[in-house]
């Protein structure tokens, strides 16, 4: 992947609370997938007990319930990234095949599993190392045997065609420079008649070019936000039907950088794979 981006220090999103947080800086020579990995790396190795300030590593307790928190480590909850939860209202059922793309910590893989029993089973995707080892860790703390993670990209999942009765994923496409092709990886993995449930970013104006090219606005899930009716005609164009905006809210406030308060949301959107 080009280099797409001015370099900049990735703390400038800590600062904001946005997505994940770490204290690094980039390589000056760093890929867009570099700094990504990178970051979210340094996301992995804190983990929750390390993190000295919970602003930086994000309140979940404003996006899953207690119950639900209750139910997973506090690693998982404090490696978190998202920005909102699909599987609340992705109605998972028992039995069911779900693949989270962007597990991260595996949060949504947990709370996925749950749902859909021994009988069902979970993969959750990430592309960072430290993330799916310690998500790894975190299923062995659990004793989650209907859950497995694997190391792959979200726009080419390693898993079969037509093999997930649901797809979801939490603000991780946003931080995708090519979301056509995610989409397509998703219509490529339900089955006829699946749907997916995502959590993401977009923005509803156009933002600034230094933001879409700045490293630290990536990895906070922002410079690479899509507009909103951009994002909902690349789901169209890839082939699902039945597109439903399950909830729409703002994100972010007045700090968030080159973007007006309200500007950014926070969707969950759902939609489905047709029938034949």
């Amino acid at each position: 992947m080009k280099h797409l981006f001015d370099v900049d220090v990735i703390s400038k999103a800590c600062e904001r609370g946005s997505c994940a947080c770490g204290d690094e800086s980039l390589d000056e020579s760093a890929t867009l997938t570099e700094a990504i990995q990178q970051h979210y790396t340094a996301v992995a190795e804190r983990g929750a007990t390390d993190c000295p300030d919970p602003s930086c590593c994000g309140d979940v307790s404003q996006i899953y319930s207690g119950d639900e928190l209750d139910t997973v480590t506090p690693a998982a909850a404090g490696a978190s990234a998202g920005c909102g939860n699909p599987v609340g209202v992705a109605d998972a059922r028992p039995g069911e095949t779900v693949i989270d793309l962007g597990s991260g910590g595996g949060i949504d893989c947990f709370l996925a599993a749950q749902a859909v029993g021994d009988e069902g089973h979970v993969y959750g995707v990430d592309m960072t190392h430290a993330m799916v080892a310690l998500a790894r860790e975190n299923a062995g703390k659990l004793d989650a045997r209907n859950v497995t993670f694997l190391l792959g990209q979200i726009e080419a999942a390693p898993r079969p065609d037509a093999s997930a009765d649901l797809v979801i994923s939490n603000c991780v496409i946003a931080l995708a420079p090519d979301k056509d092709l995610v989409f397509q990886e998703i219509f490529r993995l339900l089955r006829p008649g699946g749907r997916f449930v995502i959590s993401d970013l977009v923005s509803t104006e156009e933002l600034p070019e230094e933001v879409r090219r700045d490293a630290a606005e990536w990895v906070a899930c922002i410079g690479g936000a899509d507009l909103f009716s951009t994002y909902m005609e690349r789901i169209e164009k890839a082939g699902f039907g039945r597109v439903e905006v399950l909830s729409d809210v703002p994100y972010g406030d007045d700090s968030t950088a080159g973007a007006r308060p309200g500007q950014i949301r926070s969707v969950t959107v759902r939609a489905f794979k047709p029938e034949a």
